[in-house]
């Protein structure tokens, strides 16, 4: 059985700001939805545990996600935050949904190498009751009061840091450049001495080379796609693959068609088919060309992170599936070795390499 580990999903920012129940299938959420301008908001929901259960999604990078109350992407329905305080509140809250679906039995918070080893063998023990293991990652570092909470932050569970969204107080972002701050250089200090992971997307660029140049611990990109085929901020130069590679990182791409093809846009009506697996593909082999190998391209999906299935290939309705994806890859001549380093392999490495041993 090939597992799927998915690098970004926002599971507890949609629990907390649409009240979703993401215990439930997809079609129910959907359905309770239908017709609401929830759906207008952040799209057609993706997620739902029979979902990450049937597409054999074994681990997540689960989000702790704040966002300032000065984005252009704020709603009625977002936590939003004006200062270090409130964000620390809005990313506790999340803590807290994590923790109650822990409880459930059928997820559990990875902190350790243990956890990581237990929840892949629920996977193949077939006496056992399959769990989907939730890796803690922190997007948007303005919930970290100062530099100094790290400790408070790694007691907590949280095992990634993403600096960025937009421009933060510890670096610049997603449409607003600039490099580390002070305080910036200070918490990349701290989270080494925590063997933390450093997540570079929605970093700038300045800041990004910075931090892969400066970081003593593992270094990824959850979220971001090449840039050679979409020319925003938000995706990798390649410079920046390089720099990635160069460290031994991942690059999780995003199956979002926005970032896939240039110009398109659900505002303006483009279709859903105006992408396709082979477009995904693409996307993945492009590090892999640069690469040299499939050693540094995953997935981070970003499902219900701000799209939904409208906005993603044809052949992509649910997170259940992402699956697809290696059958796209055979298609054009990938091996089954690298396929399951694409879909679970990768991350589990980065995840050998960042989280403590027990």
């Amino acid at each position: 059985m090939t597992l799927i580990v998915d690098a970004h999903e926002d599971i507890a920012w949609n629990i907390l700001c649409y009240g979703r129940d993401y215990t439930r299938p997809v079609s129910v959420t959907r359905s309770l939805e239908a017709g609401k301008d929830i759906v207008a908001d952040t799209g057609t929901a993706m997620l739902g545990l029979p979902e990450w259960l049937s597409g054999n999604v074994a681990v997540i990078f689960a989000t702790l996600f704040s966002m300032p109350r000065r984005s252009r992407f704020i709603s009625p329905y977002s936590r939003a935050y004006a200062d270090p305080a409130e964000a620390f509140g809005i990313a506790m809250r999340q803590v807290d949904i994590y923790r109650r679906l822990a409880d459930d039995g059928r997820f559990r918070l990875v902190t350790t190498q243990s956890d990581l080893d237990a929840v892949l063998a629920s996977w193949t023990e077939e006496s056992a009751e399959r769990q989907i293991g939730l890796v803690l990652l922190m997007e948007n570092a303005d919930a970290i009061r100062k530099p100094d909470d790290i400790g408070r932050w790694f007691d907590e569970g949280l095992r990634i840091v993403g600096p960025a969204w937009e421009g933060t107080r510890y670096c610049g972002g997603t449409g607003e450049p600039g490099p580390l701050t002070d305080d910036g250089v200070r918490l990349l200090r701290t989270m080494q001495d925590f063997k933390l992971v450093l997540d570079t997307s929605h970093m700038a660029e300045e800041a990004f080379f910075q931090a892969v140049d400066g970081y003593e611990g593992p270094v990824i990109a959850s979220h971001s796609n090449p840039r050679r085929y979409v020319d925003i901020d938000r995706n990798l130069s390649d410079d920046m693959i390089g720099a990635l590679i160069g460290r031994d990182g991942v690059i999780g791409i995003v199956p979002f068609n926005t970032f896939l093809i240039p110009d398109w846009s659900r505002k303006r009506g483009d279709p859903k088919d105006a992408t396709t697996l082979t477009t995904i593909v693409q996307h993945i082999d492009y590090v892999c060309q640069r690469a040299g190998d499939a050693k540094h391209v995953a997935i981070g999906s970003d499902f219900d992170g701000g799209f939904g299935m409208e906005s993603t290939p044809a052949g992509i309705d649910t997170v259940a599936d992402l699956v697809k994806v290696g059958e796209a890859l055979r298609q054009v001549g990938y091996t089954p070795e690298d396929i399951e380093a694409v879909l679970s392999g990768n991350w589990l490495r980065i995840l050998r390499q960042g989280l403590p041993g027990s």
